[in-house]
């Protein structure tokens, strides 16, 4: 089984950032179907009747910003420790079980959530919700299995971070982009902290976050909201209800100058440049540029017929790959992004040089209605491939419900984005695409020898 770290946040941050959506004017994406246990844990069902298999997801509203002082990486630690056993069941049971029943699962942590999810026949669902109910509250660890895992998430770190370039870079962006925010933090933690790690602070995190009004369940697929709910009242509903724990973070202050950071090493292969701009999120900041900064990704960056691929690499053959993208969907501020790579023999200066241009022409001459109009259509018309995916609404909502958002934030997503105007995505690139705002990155091969 894989445990991973999503660092980008998967299809739900596709669907959140424009990457799938709602058709035409008319909103609704899933239509899902909602109810409440009368614990506190929150319940989605999202019908797909095209094969006799759902996807069951359990959400936990807590992430790597979440964490408190000299806690990096502890949420990403207790996903893996998950999976130990609890009282009922040996450690790697839970797997054994579900693959025996021909079943598959993975879990995932960001920086606002974890979540937990399986794939297996609907008349099996029963046992999976039994299973994943009883490690809610029953989780079972020995300081010999901690100290077990802490070996394997410590590997992790350094053949995904420490041993990739381009990672190493980019946890050094987030922390200097965000001054305050916890978002500055890596999602996997620091080395010297997970070291930190024993079953006490552990089992405490899990007892902290780990209970039903701040979970939910999601599950897509061949069922019904009334097929569900009474096997959601039997598991999940006989959980204990716990005080809701607050979500307290700190506010990022105002920011009124711009970074520069450079990486060498031997091991780059390919240089890159990148500038992240602090950005308003659905959720914090100037929030209504959110959906208007989403427009101007797609303008701007979003694939081949996007004005930085067409520009840098169709036109003038200077970059191998340009682009950008935004990242609205989280609880705390967002990041509006521009990366390229340059041709070999390309220098790094012209590239910048390059993409200065493009922000320029942008900022000062805006962007066109038919661009506007073009890119919304783009954005809509691919709502059919998310009612497709099994896992898709699933994801999309999961992701929503678990930083703050509502069933209908997601659901009105197509006529939010159908409503954007001109002025409205050329105010938000004035808004958000300031220097003084923004870390500039290059990651550059080290001559050896």
């Amino acid at each position: 089984m894989i445990r991973r770290v999503f660092l980008p946040l998967v299809l739900a941050a596709m669907f959140l950032s424009g990457g799938i959506s709602g058709g035409g004017a008319r909103a609704g994406v899933f239509n899902p179907e909602t109810f409440t246990l009368a614990n506190g844990m929150r319940v989605v069902v999202v019908e797909n009747h095209r094969v006799p298999v759902v996807t069951h997801m359990v959400w936990y509203g807590v992430g790597s910003a979440d964490e408190g002082p000299g806690e990096s990486g502890i949420a990403h630690f207790l996903e893996h420790l998950m999976f130990k056993g609890t009282k009922k069941r040996q450690p790697g049971e839970f797997s054994k079980i579900l693959a025996r029943n021909g079943g598959r699962e993975n879990a995932f942590t960001s920086a606002d959530y974890t979540a937990y999810f399986q794939t297996i026949a609907v008349d099996r669902l029963e046992l999976v919700m039994e299973m994943e109910a009883d490690r809610m509250t029953n989780l079972r660890l020995t300081e010999q299995g901690v100290a077990t895992e802490k070996a394997v998430v410590l590997e992790e770190r350094r053949s995904r971070t420490d041993n990739n370039p381009g990672a190493i870079l980019r946890e050094q962006v987030n922390a200097a982009l965000f001054l305050n925010y916890p978002y500055r933090r890596p999602v996997i933690g620091w080395a010297h902290e997970i070291e930190t790690r024993n079953l006490k602070s552990v089992m405490a995190f899990y007892k902290k976050w780990y209970a039903p009004g701040n979970a939910i369940l999601v599950v897509a697929g061949d069922i019904t909201a009334a097929k569900l709910k009474p096997l959601a009242e039997k598991y999940y509903g006989r959980i204990p209800a716990q005080k809701p724990t607050a979500r307290v973070r700190p506010a990022e202050p105002p920011q009124s100058a711009s970074r520069r950071l450079v990486y060498k090493d031997a091991r780059v292969r390919q240089p890159s440049w990148s500038r992240t701009y602090l950005a308003p999120s659905y959720l914090t900041g100037e929030t209504v540029h959110a959906y208007a900064l989403e427009v101007l990704a797609n303008i701007f960056g979003a694939g081949t017929t996007s004005r930085l691929y067409q520009s840098l690499v169709v036109e003038n053959k200077i970059a191998v790959s340009a682009g950008s993208y935004y990242a609205p969907d989280a609880r705390g501020p967002g990041r509006f992004s521009l990366y390229a790579n340059p041709q070999p023999g390309v220098s790094m200066e012209a590239l910048e040089k390059a993409m200065e241009a493009e922000l320029t022409k942008i900022l000062t001459q805006g962007v066109t209605a038919s661009e506007v109009a073009r890119a919304k259509k783009r954005m809509q018309t691919q709502a059919v491939y998310a009612r497709d995916s099994l896992q898709g609404g699933a994801r999309a909502l999961g992701a929503a419900l678990a930083i703050g958002l509502t069933v209908e934030d997601v659901e009105a997503w197509p006529d939010r984005i159908g409503t954007v105007t001109v002025e409205q995505v050329n105010a938000a690139a004035k808004a958000v695409l300031k220097e003084g705002r923004s870390v500039t990155a290059l990651l550059l091969q080290k001559k050896t020898g």
